[in-house]
């Protein structure tokens, strides 16, 4: 079993993620760090526990992480999650009101990255965390299983800007410093793929006849976030961008795409943007595989099942027979 450490901003997709990668009995969550993004940092420590709740796993230690970028200043993304990060869905007001630990993400990061481990990182949020991390310990990177992040965009249109991706542009800054510092292979889970991960109102329906209680939790959650696409981009669902990046690191065969080089741009209307060097122009050391192409029905299989406690092979079958999506 893989252990992973989670960085995250919860969220609406984050808080779905989590509740995956929790109930997933091929990875081993050991702690939860959390970032300004989405939500204000404290908003988020709030919503990690809600899920940790709903899947008794309170057990899990939680850090609290930066409540700033490094540089600019921070902007949530509140208008697309809710006040509450949970799509004004108030499923936080009763979570149990527990400490977080006492030494900051950044030093839990250095201090468990001192010396090579099996410990890998899903980063769901934006980068500060591990930016602070490689400057108290510029090794972390060296000493990590696997890092997957996501964020980025190759040929995808952006989310907030025309070329960039919310959680770098959040903090283009430590975008840019892990992507140069890092020493550990980028798994970037940009737009490219994301964007054909839609959870639809017919995928909705069929978790509430699935598991009805699930279902409805669902229900309370992803509104807000459906009333948002629906605005913005005229889409009937929402895309779920965070719940890809857990399912490609368990299941690396869902997605495909090629290893490069990869720098993020920190200024002026391109903040933000990935630049992916695809055909080699500069010449320098990958440190990037960027995901291009993705097995939606496959991740939709895989992430169902997982949430609804039911056979791969019956939502498999489930959603073929009645092309539901």
């Amino acid at each position: 079993m893989q252990k992973v450490i989670i960085d995250c901003d919860p969220g609406i997709d984050d808080s779905l993620a989590l509740l995956y990668a929790l109930k997933s009995p091929e990875i081993d969550v050991i702690a939860i760090c959390v970032v300004c993004g989405n939500v204000p940092v404290g908003i988020g420590v709030r919503n990690v526990f809600h899920c940790l709740q709903q899947c008794n796993r309170l057990d899990i230690p939680v850090y609290l992480g930066a409540s700033q970028p490094l540089v600019v200043d921070f902007v949530s993304a509140q208008d697309t999650h809710g006040l509450d990060g949970l799509g004004e869905s108030n499923l936080a007001k009763e979570v149990i009101d527990l400490p977080v630990q006492p030494m900051s993400a950044a030093t839990f990061y250095a201090t468990t990255f001192s010396q090579p481990t099996d410990i890998a990182v899903i980063a769901l949020g934006p980068l500060t965390n591990i930016a602070l991390a490689l400057t108290e310990n510029p090794k972390v990177g060296l000493h990590m299983s696997r890092f997957v992040s996501m964020g980025g965009c190759y040929k995808s249109h952006g989310n907030c800007s025309p070329v960039a991706e919310y959680n770098y542009w959040c903090d283009p800054h430590a975008a840019r410093q892990v992507y140069q510092t890092l020493q550990c292979p980028i798994e970037m889970i940009g737009l490219d793929v994301t964007r054909k991960i839609v959870f639809t109102p017919n995928l909705l329906s069929y978790c509430q006849y699935i598991h009805p209680q699930m279902g409805n939790y669902l229900a309370k959650l992803v509104q807000f976030y459906f009333d948002f696409h629906w605005q913005q981009e005229h889409l009937l669902g929402c895309v779920i961008n965070d719940p890809l990046a857990v399912a490609y690191f368990i299941h690396p065969e869902l997605c495909e795409g090629f290893t490069t080089y990869v720098d993020v741009e920190t200024e002026s209307i391109s903040r933000g943007q990935t630049l992916v060097d695809r055909y080699h122009f500069w010449q320098k050391a990958d440190n990037a595989k960027v995901l291009t192409e993705v097995h939606t029905d496959q991740f939709f299989i895989q992430f169902l099942s997982v949430l609804l406690d039911a056979p791969a092979q019956t939502i498999a079958e489930d959603l073929t027979l009645w092309k539901i999506g």
